[in-house]
């Protein structure tokens, strides 16, 4: 399995990688969850929390894509919204384009998740206080 950059041995190039001014790990992937999930339920196999984990993902999309409302209590809830046609300029050439309506996933995070998010950011140092000083 190749190194993440947080478990990459330091070398001189390192300021070209990070942020100071904004700490934010690697994502999760899909890899991830399944060691997650195998970890914390030690009867399950790998195949068997990969199994899982893409039955959950297939399931999400695939009612997704039905145009279904999932809803995760204490977690969030996933949707698709619409976007409406509407007229945009081609950036090269500053000709007006048509862009059709468009249907896009959503997620919403259910109350539990943000004031933990929230309250996490804030014991980390993370959030309004070094996002204010980014865009300047």
């Amino acid at each position: 399995m190749p190194l993440r950059r947080a478990q990459m041995p330091a070398s001189g190039m390192d300021h070209f990688f990070r942020r100071p001014w904004r700490h934010r790990p690697d994502p999760m992937t899909r890899s991830d969850l399944v060691e997650e999930l195998a970890a914390r339920f030690g009867q399950l196999t790998q195949r068997d929390a990969e199994a899982a984990v893409k039955t959950i993902l297939d399931a999400v999309g695939d009612a997704l894509v039905r145009g279904h409302r999932i809803e995760v209590r204490g977690f969030g809830s996933f949707s698709v919204n619409r976007r409406p046609p509407r007229m945009g300029r081609n950036p090269r050439s500053g000709e007006a384009v048509h862009i059709p309506e468009k249907r896009v996933p959503h997620f919403k995070p259910g109350k539990a998740l943000r004031e933990a998010v929230d309250r996490r950011t804030a014991e980390m140092g993370i959030g309004a206080a070094t996002d204010a000083s980014d865009a300047a």
